[in-house]
């Protein structure tokens, strides 16, 4: 497979600027990958798909408020920041990208908030837009913490051409988020209501958590045409005995596996053993998945509607076929449905 079978044209309007007025009220395409099907549900219709003993994987990680604007000394330049990873808790190292990048050299000073309360130091380059900053606030660790999250905004994708909402800080964030992390949503997730949850608890299905704190990386279009040559950026996955224990469980059990969301997906296919069972994970993945790749622990998915050309796109023609993806992609942008991180879903069974 080559990059140029993964370039599809997508109608600017089919990406979605705002969610759904209810979580579970998005749309849901339905793949069959045995009858090679097509159906068009709502998102809690999903419940259906599902009984006593399926599992549903989630990816648990928290979006922090990633994106900060600060102003360079001197110049009083409006500088956006956009933090990717914390280096050293100690030191208050961060590794971010900086808009414009240009402006922003080794030994400038940035000050963020009206009192210019907190200031950070450029100490280092580390790509076209990545620096390294060390932040300097007086307080402590959790008092800084806590600063960044008050000057920080949800980081919702670039694509979203409008002003960050309150409503983006809950909505852009899954209600199971616990480990905070993330710099991107796993957007699957966003469509599961609490009351869609408790009814699937009802009905008898498992939920196996993991925590794969997503990174920029995963919307970095593909540019090469030998996939194979590809490199993902490492994010940072945890996966416990307890949910390798209810996953192999239900492998054991021939139940349906449902991993929701590509990260959920990329997060197991990081750490299969040799018997082809979920193993605990703690540490960096920068796992590509792109056709042909055998699946070895999930035989179900939920995700969202991707972008052309994106990794993410790559993860589904993988799992679906190539040839039934893309006549679902053509019936997705025929009957109209939003893509992207706040746009409607699809299951794959």
């Amino acid at each position: 497979m080559k990059l140029s079978h993964f370039q599809f044209n997508l109608p600017k309007e089919l990406l979605a600027e705002f969610p759904a007025e209810n979580r579970d009220e998005s749309r849901l395409m339905v793949i069959d990958r045995q009858k090679q099907t097509i159906e068009h549900k709502m998102f809690k219709d999903v419940i259906n798909y599902f009984d006593d003993g399926d599992v549903l994987i989630l990816n648990n990680t928290k979006v922090f408020p990633a994106r900060l604007y600060g102003n360079k000394e001197k110049t009083g330049a409006r500088i956006e920041v956009f933090l990717l990873r914390e280096l050293n808790s100690e030191q208050r190292l961060w590794d971010v990208l900086v808009d414009p990048a240009r402006k922003i050299r080794i030994g400038n000073k940035l000050y963020f908030g009206d009192d210019d309360s907190l200031v950070a130091e450029v100490i280092d380059n580390t790509t076209s837009r990545g620096r390294t900053l060390r932040f300097l606030y007086d307080g402590s660790y959790e008092e800084f913490r806590n600063k960044l999250t008050e000057l920080g905004e949800t980081p919702i994708p670039k694509y979203i051409n409008r002003e960050v909402t309150a409503e983006d800080a809950e909505r852009y964030q899954t209600i199971y988020a616990k480990e905070e992390g993330a710099v991107a949503a796993p957007t699957a997730g966003l469509h599961f209501s609490k009351h869609l949850l408790k009814k699937l608890e009802i009905k008898g299905i498992n939920f196996a958590e993991v925590t794969l704190h997503v990174g920029l990386g995963t919307f970095n279009p593909v540019e090469v045409e030998d996939l194979s040559k590809h490199k993902m950026d490492s994010e940072e996955l945890i996966i416990k005995q307890e949910a390798c224990d209810i996953v192999n469980a239900a492998k054991v059990n021939k139940k349906r596996i449902c991993a929701v969301g590509t990260t959920s997906m990329r997060a197991i296919e990081s750490s299969v053993s040799s018997q082809n069972t979920l193993n605990p994970y703690e540490g960096w993945t920068n796992k590509f998945i792109f056709p042909p790749h055998d699946f070895s622990i999930a035989n179900c998915m939920i995700t969202n509607f991707h972008t052309p050309k994106s990794t993410l796109l790559m993860m589904i023609s993988a799992f679906c076929g190539h040839d039934l993806m893309k006549r679902a992609y053509e019936e997705a942008i025929k009957e109209e449905y939003k893509f992207y991180s706040y746009g409607d879903a699809m299951l794959i069974i």
